[in-house]
């Protein structure tokens, strides 16, 4: 006989331990058996009994297993997906309760997981993260620059606490909430001193593709953007442009040859604006891109992270105005 959904809820409480919801986080975090049963200190089958214990408990498969081997997991099911998300604030409260009762020696030391795209890092997070340390000198802050959607990951799997980052398919933003920052378009950015600074008047479009390119790498909204602009006036990408999302290496590179950048303003507006780098007069409108703070929906609350993101709000409204929008949670 079938159970009805009261039944199943009360066999989840009455049967669930949080060894499942342990086993479970850490099998979604790392994607690998192997890898989470090293985490947890135990072995491989005892990872692998557990998950299946607490997919009975459930009723239904939380893991899409790989099929080239059983250690490897290709992802979560959408029930694993909306479990995920109540077992990190499980295991969260758990940790908050536990430093209630018996702090560790010294006072607990908290910790701040940043995800930044690395087009948007260099624009936003060096003053708030100076401004944090005055006021909380002793956190510890761990920066992650990825793309957008390994942060995306991290970020649902409570891996990260807070990402800069943009939206995504709307499937890929169940359970993270998304609050504007600012937009900001692509730009053509070359050194001082190029051809095409030296006379403005050459610098269009089809002159550019003349001269070496740094784009961004494929699968990245940078990417899709610069593509689409060249699409639009019946030209291609070079198949020869080279793609990195390193700013660091894209502006070095710049700034000893010829090769001309197109990327988003904020990861070239300091050099912009000290004159190390020259933005051509190429007419961008349309490229804008929203950038905005991301969050898990269902995360406890943190002064830590509150603190954060009014800082990195700050950040943003010097860059330029700042939308009066609120943050919407996306399911």
């Amino acid at each position: 006989m079938k159970k009805s959904p009261a039944e199943l809820r009360q066999d989840f409480v009455r049967n669930v331990q949080l060894r499942h919801l342990r086993a479970f986080v850490a099998v979604a975090q790392e994607r690998h058996l192997a890898r989470a049963a090293e985490r947890l200190a135990l072995s491989q089958p005892a990872v692998s009994k557990t998950l299946s214990e607490l997919e009975a408990v459930v009723g239904t498969r939380l893991v899409e297993r790989s099929q080239a081997g059983r250690r490897g997991v290709q992802g979560l099911t959408p029930a694993g997906e909306q479990l995920l998300a109540h077992a990190l604030r499980v295991l969260e409260a758990l940790d908050a309760s536990a430093q209630a009762v018996a702090p560790s020696e010294g006072g607990r030391i908290e910790r701040l997981r940043i995800g930044a795209l690395p087009s948007v890092a260099p624009a936003l997070l060096p003053v708030a993260l100076a401004r944090l340390r005055e006021g909380w000198p002793a956190v510890q802050i761990l920066v992650k620059s990825a793309a957008n959607a390994v942060l995306l990951d991290e970020l649902r799997a409570g891996e990260l606490d807070l990402v800069v980052g943009r939206m995504s398919d709307p499937r890929l933003m169940g359970g993270l909430s998304f609050e504007l920052l600012h937009t900001e378009p692509l730009v053509f950015a070359v050194r001082a001193g190029h051809p095409l600074a030296r006379d403005p008047k050459a610098a269009s479009v089809l002159e550019v593709l003349g001269y070496p390119l740094v784009v961004y790498g494929e699968g990245t909204i940078p990417r899709h953007n610069t593509e689409s602009f060249l699409s639009a006036r019946g030209l291609a990408l070079p198949r020869n442009a080279l793609q990195t999302l390193d700013v660091a290496v894209a502006r070095a590179l710049v700034g000893v040859s010829d090769a001309v950048w197109i990327t988003p303003l904020g990861a070239a507006r300091s050099e912009l604006a000290d004159g190390r780098l020259v933005r051509l007069p190429i007419e961008t409108a349309g490229t804008e891109e929203p950038v905005g703070l991301l969050q898990r929906s269902e995360a406890e609350p943190s002064p830590l992270r509150a603190a954060m993101a009014g800082l990195l709000r700050e950040a943003a409204k010097q860059q330029g105005a700042l939308p009066q929008i609120s943050p919407r949670r996306l399911k």
